[in-house]
């Protein structure tokens, strides 16, 4: 059978996507530099001039030359987009117009620095914003960046310059771009062209020289650019190779893999591993391969593999799990391909000759195929680390059972009565049949051991039953002999094969339940918005799945932590196992039984981790001695546990977002209030004390009409505050709820006639045009309430309604409901504004002219009108009229008939 391996490679699905989804867009080429000044800007300008002597169409977007006469000679030639002007805080701002490039169109445009933030207003906060859209619409672009920009080295650059640099730049912008560019300067050329004047002028660059342009900054700086410019060019090796299906390895970055497994020794290896990587200054990956004999391991076992696994991260390597697909060597080979490895550390075999004669020898398999790959092959020393078997547990999948073998043996004499009926009409070749039938099925109903015992007893029940002489293991006929040899041979090969089939299919389904699981979980938390039954929902789930019971502790308010949600339902935890769940929020690692940390607790206890760190904690107990989960387990609860996480962040971003909405709109509501109470207090108590200060002190020089103006002022602007404070009770009553309508049934004309003659005065320079239909039904409402909404909608209307104008109050039955109108001849309501004038505080602006009030009095209308059990819209004049109307439905009800009128 061909090696899977000189098979004709196929193409990574991934690369080919990305490639695609390249097509599709611009091409972006960045130019990086270790600090300014090192002639990124030339180098941008100087193979854009290349580009244009080709025939490419190139733009200039935005190039800042700083003054530089090389810089600025090199743009010469070049068609260059007007800035954009913008103002902002009386200063005049230029921005690379975005619109004019993308309606320009061309093949390349110049975008200068990268990580600048754009002025207020633009429709990108930064600039790589503005080229990410560029690229989008198909046009390429050259930009500049320099190392110091990127966010991952934002904490690194502030480290080693003392300065913190506020613009920065995703590290995805980099890694998305199509060609990366260095240019590299020594420091001491940057800082001689410092001292040249080639770079600030004479006095910033002195400054610059002591404090940011020092050779040590500098040459950090340096090395964080060429160290960041070979690994993304190594990104792109790989993805090239992966994209054109190309084996490798391509030494052009050293890498190694270190194969792990159950053995004691694995810990040493991952140590060499480690050593070796230092030397060659290269990356490494501890790699373990999941094979059916996975199945069998003990949790003893597991766990050492776990903690082989966690000790390559912490280390500084990575750790990969691979679920085999047949030989291991095939599989680690294959994936030390597809990472472009140079190097695969495995452990010397301690196996018998005779086992890797019948079974092959992973380390001779590594060797003879991995072509350009070094293996090393380390003999390792035991003890190195890893834990002791915790638990020597039952093994799992085919372990020892007596009514497997049971079972096989019931098959096998099924197959020999089967035998007894047809051997009258089949030949004994085909009798075989039969028995290896046998075979097959105990290999796929009960394993692999019991299917080679059901092999061996198939094949002495044929010969005792049914090769001559019968009923004896004496066999005459060397070709029976030949025959029977086979059968077993045959038998032996079939049942392993279908027993390895069965093992997969076996870890199949269980993934698929596991991933189905996982999907359901998802959903659910997706669905459910309060935080306890997210909890609950979690740890229900978590122990179901893991056969645990959980407990999820919570953050308090007051630094502390507290147990939130458990199942079995547990809320208290002993001194022990709350030390262990505060020491793993407080330090984002896991603490307690089977950790490193607090090992004498009874739980072991995880964060709960997002981009944000730790939102919280789950611990984890079942009953028996050693870690409470073995590796997959692990793995699962990791999984679990991400998604909750990033539910309860949700949950909690949810709650903020609606806090910081209500602060928000507390805070609008008070700064009204007070804008209200600075204006409408102030003005009538400032009439109100300028007119009885002038009766006062001029009493006797008064004639009788100048006193009564100064007195109708004062009743008018007490008139004025007193319903300022009563609107203010009736909003805090509304608020509060306990508005209670005294209802009984009312004649409208009656009520419409009382809040007339209350604003009288209001009204006096309006006319008033009353149309009531006659035949109106009594309505139940409350009438004193009824009767400050009608004076507070006339108040609305003879204050903005200019003089002389017309208020109409109209009112007319409408199906079960009788319709009150209240119109006016004054500028209106726009459409948008309609439903928010009822919202507390809230004024339309109309020009610079501000009326007074305070903007609660449609507020209040509003809830009397629905605490009364009728609604109120705000509407455009009818017929096309300018002015506003305020349209009132009040149902109509049956005025029930008292019982002595009924008899």
């Amino acid at each position: 059978m061909p090696d899977e391996f000189d098979a004709k490679p196929r193409p990574s699905p991934e690369a080919l996507l990305e490639a695609a989804e390249r097509e599709r867009r611009g091409r972006l080429k960045i130019f990086l530099g270790a600090a300014p000044g090192v002639g990124k800007t030339y180098e941008m300008l100087s193979a854009a001039r290349a580009r244009k002597a080709d025939g490419t169409d190139v733009v200039i977007g935005l190039v800042e030359t700083h003054g530089r006469k090389e810089t600025v000679a090199l743009t010469e030639g070049f068609e260059i987009i007007p800035r954009r002007h913008d103002a902002h805080r009386g200063r005049a701002l230029e921005e690379m117009d975005l619109d004019a490039i993308l309606a320009r169109r061309p093949a390349l445009v110049l975008v200068d620095e990268l990580a600048h933030t754009n002025a207020p207003g633009s429709r990108h906060a930064k600039r790589y914003m503005d080229v990410e859209e560029l690229l989008a619409a198909g046009i390429s672009v050259y930009s500049t960046l320099n190392i110091q920009h990127l966010e991952s080295l934002n904490d690194v650059v502030a480290q080693i310059t003392r300065i913190r640099v506020r613009e920065t730049v995703p590290d995805a912008v980099l890694e998305k771009a199509d060609d990366i560019e260095l240019i590299d300067l020594t420091p001491d050329d940057l800082i001689q062209r410092l001292k040249d004047g080639k770079v600030y002028v004479p006095d910033t660059a002195r400054r610059a020289i002591d404090n940011y342009f020092s050779a040590g900054n500098l040459t950090a700086l340096r090395e964080l650019a060429l160290r960041r410019a070979a690994q993304r060019v190594d990104d792109q090796l790989l993805s090239h190779m992966r994209a054109h299906a190309i084996q490798g390895p391509w030494a052009a970055g050293e890498r190694v893999v270190v194969c792990v497994s159950e053995d004691p020794r694995s810990a040493s290896l991952v140590r060499y591993a480690k050593r070796l990587a230092d030397r060659l200054r290269a990356p490494f990956t501890a790699l373990y391969v999941e094979t059916p004999r996975s199945l069998r391991l003990s949790e003893g076992e597991r766990n050492r593999i776990a903690e082989t696994l966690r000790l390559a991260e912490r280390l500084g390597g990575e750790a990969a799990t691979l679920p085999g697909g047949g030989r291991v060597a095939d599989d680690v080979i294959g994936y030390a391909r597809g990472a472009n490895a140079t190097h695969v550390v495995v452990g010397k075999s301690d196996r018998s000759r005779w086992f890797e004669i019948l079974n092959g020898s992973v380390v001779h398999e590594l060797v003879r195929k991995a072509g350009n790959i070094s293996v090393h092959v380390i003999a390792g020393e035991e003890g190195g680390g890893s834990p002791p078997d915790a638990i020597r547990g039952r093994a799992e999948g085919d372990a020892f059972s007596v009514p497997a073998y049971a079972a096989s043996l019931g098959f096998v004499a099924l197959a020999t009565l089967a035998g007894f009926a047809l051997q009258r009409i089949l030949a004994l070749q085909n009798i075989a049949l039969v028995f290896l039938t046998a075979v097959l099925v105990s290999a796929v109903r009960l394993g692999l051991w019991p299917a080679l015992f059901a092999s061996l007893a198939g094949m002495l029940a044929f010969n005792f039953f049914f090769i001559p002489p019968l009923y004896t293991f004496t066999i005459t006929d060397p070709e029976n002999v030949v025959a029977l040899f086979f059968f077993l041979v045959v038998a032996v090969i079939a049942s392993n094969l279908t027993a390895r089939v069965r093992r997969q299919a076996l870890i199949a389904r269980a993934r698929a339940k596991t991933a189905e699981d996982l999907y359901l979980f998802a959903r659910k938390l997706a669905g459910v918005g309060a935080l306890d039954d997210l909890l609950w929902a979690t740890v229900f789930q978590m122990a179901s799945m893991l056969k645990v019971r959980v407990v999820l502790l919570l953050p308090e308010e007051d630094g502390g932590i507290a147990v939130r949600a458990g199942y079995p339902p547990e809320d208290f935890l002993d001194a022990a196992d709350l030390a262990a769940a505060r020491w793993a929020f407080e330090n984002n690692r896991a603490a307690g039984r089977g950790a490193d940390t607090l090992p004498g607790a009874k739980r072991l206890f995880l964060p709960m981790r997002t981009g944000r760190g730790a939102v919280g904690v789950i611990g984890i107990d079942r009953d028996g001695e050693g870690p409470p989960l073995n590796p997959e387990q692990r793995r699962l609860l990791d999984a679990l546990s991400d998604q909750a996480a990033l539910a309860v962040e949700r949950v909690n971003l949810a709650s903020a977002i609606e806090a910081a909405r209500v602060a928000a709109e507390a805070d609008r509501l008070r700064s009204a209030l007070l804008t209200s109470i600075s204006h409408d207090l102030k003005t009538p108590l400032a009439a109100i004390m300028g007119a009885a200060g002038t009766l006062r002190d001029f009493s006797g020089g008064l004639g009788e009409p100048a006193r009564a103006e100064l007195l109708s002022t004062i009743e008018d602007e007490a008139g004025r505050l007193n319903r300022f404070i009563a609107n203010l009770l009736d909003m805090t009553r509304l608020e509060a709820g306990a508005v209670a309508p005294n209802a009984a049934f009312c004649d409208v004309s009656e009520i419409v006639g009382t809040a007339l003659r209350r604003g009288e005065a209001m009204l006096k320079h309006h006319l008033v045009d009353i149309r009531i239909a006659p035949d109106l039904p009594m309505l139940k409402v409350d009438p004193v309430l009824f009767e400050q909404v009608l004076f507070n909608l006339l108040d609305n209307a003879a204050k903005y309604a200019p003089a002389g104008s017309v208020v109409r109050i109209a009112a007319a039955r409408q199906g079960g409901a009788v319709a009150l109108d209240i119109e006016d001849e004054g500028p209106g309501i726009p459409v948008e504004d309609r439903e928010r004038v009822f919202d507390p505080f809230y004024r339309v602006s109309k020009g610079d002219r501000v009326r007074p009030g305070t903007g609660l009095g449609l507020a209040i209308c509003r809830g009397f009108v629905e605490a009364m059990g009728g609604t109120i819209v705000a509407d455009a004049g009818p017929g096309g009229r300018r002015g506003a109307c305020f349209r009132i439905l009040m149902p109509v009800e049956p005025i029930p008939v008292p019982a002595e009128a009924s008899a």
